[in-house]
């Protein structure tokens, strides 16, 4: 089991594992003919740049920031200013059409401009980093997929647990047996004032992400949806904050069956208390527990009990990997592996982490609990039904 580990220690350990940056903190040079011209657009007040996936680009040699794209005139000048560049455009299909970018940051956070904007980036020839969620609906998520697919273009998604290499080290330890067999994997949302609905698109994406990579991909789902300790129904549909689209529940509990006899549970509800604290996924085995934050720097635990819970003289929570790091440089850390990963699968021609495919399955294990509970049946994954199911209540 590892222990803990100081900031240091723990990056130099992802360093090596995953040949992410050198000491100086960036990747190697190159000449300028060579580098790979990277736009960006962002989209002050309906959702920004996201998670900071403009910034990140300044840290990487083989690539130059060649322009920005915003609708508003003072985010955009502000935008041009933080990373370095002249041009500066407030329509994106201009900047596309004038400047043809290898590679695009589709950085606003909400997602009701994500289909326009990476149908547009593929359209151009353009390989894409996208800030989550994917898009707010199936069929959204299946045109992105066509999209890129028929031009043979990478796209990684800014879910950053999953490109943590202290994932590969989990995956080791389940592999080894350390924990038995794997019977439940338990994620739930933040749970504040977004409970419900709201958690469930906005947070909920990386539950089911980081479940996929644990336990592969689902077979069926299980899900109510309630509001007020109800069932909702139509006259409950409410568009959702930030551009998510249509949402419902303060009250969410899906369950989904993988491969091998692993269940999934996800859940969320309104809580005045919050469960921040809580926001995770716990993986249960037949001889233990291992807890996780989310996080590309997160802080795992492991209990080596099989009766999952500490006893007096027996087994309690070990730090299995942690880190000090705060909050803002872990989202620099994770920014900067998913940047690596995407210009590895641009050069390599292979596969990110975390691509069209994996965004869209997020979507449609959240959509699964919506037609799940539409139809008050279990339902088959991948879903037959590519409409929200919220619009067919």
């Amino acid at each position: 089991m590892i222990g803990g580990m100081n900031r240091r220690e723990f990056i130099q350990q992802a360093a090596a594992g995953a040949a992410i940056l050198s000491s100086t903190g960036r990747l190697s040079a190159q000449t300028a003919s060579d580098k790979l011209k990277v736009a960006v657009i962002g989209r002050t007040g309906r959702g920004n740049y996201g998670h900071n996936l403009d910034v990140v680009w300044k840290h990487f040699d083989q690539v130059r920031i060649v322009a920005v794209a915003d609708e508003d005139e003072a985010g955009r000048r502000q935008a041009a200013e933080r990373l370095g560049v002249t041009r500066q455009y407030a329509d994106y299909r201009e900047m596309l059409a004038k400047e043809k970018p290898h590679i695009v940051s589709i950085a606003p956070r909400w997602p009701d401009c994500h289909r326009e904007m990476a149908l547009a980036c593929a359209e151009a020839g353009c390989h894409v980093l996208l800030e989550k969620p994917m898009c707010r609906s199936l069929d959204e998520a299946d045109e992105i997929v066509a999209a890129f697919d028929r031009r043979g273009l990478k796209l990684a998604m800014a879910h950053q647990t999953r490109y943590s290499p202290t994932l590969d080290k989990i995956r080791e330890f389940i592999e080894a047996g350390k924990l038995g067999d794997i019977v439940e994997i338990r994620g739930r949302g933040k749970e504040d004032h977004r409970g419900g609905g709201e958690d469930l698109m906005v947070l909920g994406v990386h539950i089911m992400d980081l479940m996929r990579a644990l336990a592969g991909d689902p077979r069926w789902c299980s899900a109510r949806v309630l509001a007020d300790s109800r069932l909702v129904t139509r006259e409950d549909v409410r568009d959702g904050n930030e551009g998510i689209g249509p949402i419902a529940g303060d009250e969410i509990h899906a369950t989904y069956r993988f491969d091998k006899g692993i269940m999934g549970y996800f859940s969320t509800r309104r809580s005045k208390d919050g469960a921040g604290a809580r926001y995770g996924v716990q993986i249960f085995g037949t001889k233990g527990v291992l807890a996780m934050t989310m996080s590309a720097l997160p802080t795992v635990k492991v209990l080596e009990s099989v009766t999952w819970s500490p006893e007096p003289g027996g087994p309690n929570w070990t730090v299995f990997a942690s880190t000090t790091e705060p909050e803002p440089a872990k989202e620099a850390f994770g920014n900067r592996l998913i940047v690596e990963d995407l210009i590895r699968a641009i050069q390599t021609g292979g596969q990110t982490q975390c691509g069209p495919r994996d965004g869209r399955w997020t979507i449609e294990m959240i959509m699964a609990a919506y037609e799940s509970h539409r139809l008050n049946r279990p339902v088959d994954l991948p879903l037959e039904n590519r409409k929200h199911p919220l619009s067919l209540l």
